[in-house]
């Protein structure tokens, strides 16, 4: 019997196993349904299906740099547990779904975007526990990858750099890292959003008694604290905190042409 994808995909959709093993089970099932759910159930491939609810608070953030530095790529896996998060298996297929990102024409996404490369229903029939494929993020550049992974793989910095040393690289994906910043510039900031943060901070001036004139030196003054909250190239330097990373540039004649920073979680908040 013609096994036609129609039935593969009605069966992956019940047992929740891959999409060859669902084929596989039609063919030695002679395209019976029943029977093919059996013989999923019989190998433990049906039981990822009933693992699909349970929440996916733990995983990683994997990386890949290609092999000419030009390009590379950060994915989030999650699983239920820090036990699986350290699997090896576990962490392979993360480092291959990253590696097939860096490869794609893309700049971002999630797992819709990653096809049948983002199934890890195999995954959670071997390892026993609840997994998806979060969001993934690629940079390329003409100059060098800056790259920062956290000790516990949890966050995950690609930093596009011009000029410098691999050091320096090393500090503002690090930076990225800690300081988590929103943008690079100050120009880079929505002008909705600016506008809305000065109404706020006139407010506040004028509610404390200040003249117009000096509550809008003021509003100026904690604009600029706010860019060096969300900014990079404005904010401090967790190394030497009397400098900002603008200055650090500047001394090093180097320049940041962008980054991506991914967070474990991030995407729930």
């Amino acid at each position: 019997m013609a096994i036609t994808a129609a039935m593969v995909k009605e069966l992956r959709e019940k047992t929740g196993a891959g999409m060859m093993d669902c084929k596989k089970a039609l063919v030695e099932s002679d395209g019976d349904h029943e029977k093919a759910v059996v013989y999923l159930r019989e190998k433990g491939l049906a039981k990822a299906a009933k693992k699909a609810g349970r929440a996916t608070s733990e995983g990683i953030v994997a990386n890949f740099i290609a092999a000419d530095g030009k390009s590379g790529a950060l994915v989030e896996l999650k699983c239920e547990t820090d036990f699986v998060a350290k699997n090896e298996d576990f962490r392979a297929f993360a480092d291959k779904l990253a590696e097939k990102v860096a490869g794609m024409d893309v700049t971002a996404g999630n797992a819709d975007d990653l096809g049948d490369a983002a199934d890890v229903t195999d995954l959670i029939a071997k390892l026993g526990e609840n997994m998806g494929v979060g969001r993934f993020a690629k940079l390329t550049t003409d100059g060098k990858l800056g790259l920062y992974i956290h000790s516990n793989n949890k966050i995950g910095v690609l930093v596009d750099m011009k000029g410098g040393d691999d050091e320096l690289s090393k500090d503002i994906a690090m930076q990225v890292a800690a300081a988590n910043p929103v943008c690079l510039v100050p120009d880079e900031l929505p002008q909705e959003n600016l506008e809305k943060e000065k109404a706020i901070y006139l407010k506040q001036a004028m509610d404390e008694g200040k003249p117009e004139e000096i509550a809008q030196k003021i509003v100026m003054g904690r604009l600029n604290k706010y860019y060096k909250e969300v900014c990079l190239t404005e904010q401090p330097f967790i190394k030497e905190d009397k400098k900002s990373i603008k200055q650090l540039l500047k001394e090093k004649d180097a320049s940041i042409g962008g980054f991506v920073r991914l967070a474990l979680g991030d995407d729930a908040e």
